[in-house]
């Protein structure tokens, strides 16, 4: 049984960084892409960035890029996402997926990542 375990959300001024963890135990995902994804109220889940299972391979959202950052400890079993420089727009539930994807075509979408976390929860306040 793999789990995904999400930490270091919180409550924030806009221009604040956060540092999220996603702690992955039961069985090592280190073959497999690593993605965040954010849900905000009343909005689909949307794609954040992930990271290709070497680590060498990373893609963002527009809306994050130059501002997020996603990488990986394999021998933690552990992805991280560095969040600077946050906005209002940024609030909502991130989550940690790992998948058998191996292009931005296919590790964009949330529909190929097979295993889920249950989400932590990051609001920005203006």
């Amino acid at each position: 049984q793999v789990q995904l375990v999400e930490s270091g959300g919180g409550l924030v001024q806009a221009g604040d960084s956060l540092r999220l963890s996603c702690a992955v135990s039961g069985r090592t995902l280190r073959t497999n892409a690593m993605g965040w994804f954010r849900q905000a109220p009343g909005k689909e889940r949307e794609f954040v960035t992930y990271i290709s299972w070497t680590g060498g391979s990373t893609y963002y959202a527009d809306s994050v890029k130059g501002r997020f950052t996603i990488s990986r400890d394999n021998a933690k079993n552990t992805v991280y996402l560095q969040m600077n420089s946050l906005k209002a727009e940024d609030t909502a539930v991130y989550y940690c997926a790992g998948g058998e994807c191996y292009t931005s075509a296919r590790c964009t979408r949330f529909e190929n990542y097979k295993y889920w976390g249950q989400g932590t929860q990051v609001t920005v306040s203006s």
